[in-house]
């Protein structure tokens, strides 16, 4: 195994870890302390956004405005930060609020089954059996780790079942989208302005300086968790991972982040771990193993 294909495969596991952990904490939020979505979303863009391009100054690899010089990148720039990184992040939390956590991800996992389908009409190819078998064990994985393998627990509302339908599609939106700007610039240059384009968007709708909600220690701690772990430093590795392993692997080995929302409620909502699951956690070990493997 290359070193870069082993670098690809721990960032998009260690994004999708985080990014389950923070599914819980944004339920949190908005259930105990009365925070709005569109609010939260807009603040973690734009701060998150601010912080990559700092740290892309430090590096001076090159201009931070080099990406603006070329129509064509401009245009898939402004579409990555709007449709992608915004799109992404608030359908999923539009998700969470209209059912909750387990729901949304359910939903969202079908991402990988969209990115899969699209590159074999791409490329005129059915997927290898092992893709097929490693998509079946994913969103059977999340599926067993979210429901418990009972499908009456899935009572959810339209409003549910728009935003987490559409979350799955900007997931693979924001996977396939900015590969081509990643080829050419750094990737904290890309996903920086793409933040920073996607929260000055959203602030026309939600003013970042009107804050929702109570807040004490938990709020503040849990709030700068979101924004500077699951997004500053999970949306950098999964798309540094896409650049290294590609849009299908990477987004794949990120249904993960079922596992980690699983043991972040063991851990510390006290939820018991029965065996439906362990079964889910099987499920998704398996399919990173099955993708990781060395190709023929």
């Amino acid at each position: 195994m290359k070193d870069h294909h082993l670098k690809g495969y721990f960032l998009a596991f260690s994004a999708a870890l985080l990014w389950g952990v923070s599914g819980t904490l944004v339920q949190y939020l908005i259930q105990y302390r009365a925070i709005q979505i569109g609010w939260l979303v807009t603040i973690r863009l734009l701060i998150s956004g601010l912080l990559l391009l700092a740290l892309s100054l430090t590096k001076k690899k090159q201009s931070i405005w080099d990406i603006w010089k070329d129509k064509k990148d401009v245009l898939h720039l402004i579409l990555f930060g709007i449709l992608g990184t915004m799109g992404v992040q608030y359908t999923y939390f539009a998700a969470i609020e209209h059912s909750n956590a387990a729901t949304a991800t359910v939903l969202q996992y079908l991402g990988p089954g969209i990115i899969v389908a699209y590159y074999a009409v791409l490329k005129k190819r059915f997927p290898a059996a092992y893709e097929c078998l490693a998509i079946l064990l994913a969103i059977g994985g999340a599926f067993l780790l979210v429901t418990h393998g009972s499908f009456h627990s899935l009572s959810i509302s339209g409003a549910a079942l728009f935003w987490g339908i559409t979350s799955a599609i900007t997931y693979a939106y924001y996977s396939i989208n900015p590969i081509r700007l990643l080829q050419k610039y750094q990737a904290t240059d890309v996903i920086g302005w793409g933040m920073l384009i996607g929260g000055t968007g959203l602030s026309f709708i939600h003013r970042p300086w009107l804050v929702p909600g109570t807040w004490d220690e938990k709020t503040f701690l849990f709030t700068a968790f979101i924004i500077l772990f699951a997004t500053l430093f999970a949306f950098y590795a999964y798309l540094t991972a896409v650049k290294l392993i590609g849009a299908e692997t990477a987004s794949l080995l990120a249904c993960a982040e079922p596992l980690s929302a699983a043991l972040m409620a063991v851990m510390w909502l006290k939820v018991s771990f029965g065996l439906m699951d362990w079964a889910g956690t099987i499920c998704i070990l398996v399919t990173i193993i099955l993708l990781t493997r060395k190709k023929k």
